[in-house]
């Protein structure tokens, strides 16, 4: 059982994970990611070296909890009066923050302190979260939308695949090109 799926929501858990939280954000921006610890930040959290262990284990998990909430989308994504705008204005917009040097160091974060992919799951949940807001604004323009699913395997799977294993070209037009190949098939099987 993960440390983080028996923490307690709310309260003092949910203060003290802000706090360092918010800890790990300004130590790296302070003195750079590699020269982090677990006491350098309970001791800018104000907590003991003990609670971070006892809450995340070690410090790549607790990088790798503040990764993922770092992944989180800040807001619903922009509507643009159309399934195809929506959905291009968006997964350039992933792209974009997805491929960044930061974008992928949070991934490379998330992914690497998670022993039992909790986090995985949470950032494949964030995606199709703002893909279904996507989605049901085009089902209220009585627009002829694929499913979620469609949607992740045939835009966000190979943006995140070439993210991780062949970054180099990424641009905005792959992003397009993706989400036209999967409109146009939404009326096909398979």
């Amino acid at each position: 059982m993960s440390r983080k799926s028996m923490v307690r929501p709310g309260g003092r858990s949910a203060r003290v994970q802000a706090s360092v939280h918010s800890a790990v954000r300004e130590l790296e921006a302070e003195v750079g990611r590699p020269a982090l610890t677990v006491p350098l930040v309970a001791a800018r959290a104000g907590v003991t070296p003990s609670t971070i262990y006892r809450r995340w284990g070690d410090l790549q998990e607790l990088l790798s909890d503040v990764a993922v909430e770092r992944l989180r989308p800040e807001a619903p994504p922009e509507d643009h009066g159309s399934l195809s705008a929506d959905l291009r204005n968006w997964a350039e917009q992933f792209l974009d923050e997805m491929a960044s040097p930061g974008g992928r160091a949070y991934i490379r974060d998330a992914l690497l302190g998670d022993p039992d992919g909790d986090n995985a799951g949470r950032c494949s949940a964030y995606a199709a979260e703002q893909i279904g807001i996507i989605l049901g604004r085009a089902t209220e323009r009585d627009e002829d939308t694929p499913d979620a699913e469609t949607v992740i395997d045939r835009v966000v799977a190979p943006i995140m695949y070439r993210i991780l294993f062949r970054p180099d070209g990424l641009a905005a037009a792959y992003a397009h090109r993706l989400v036209g190949e999967a409109l146009e098939r939404r009326g096909t099987a398979g």
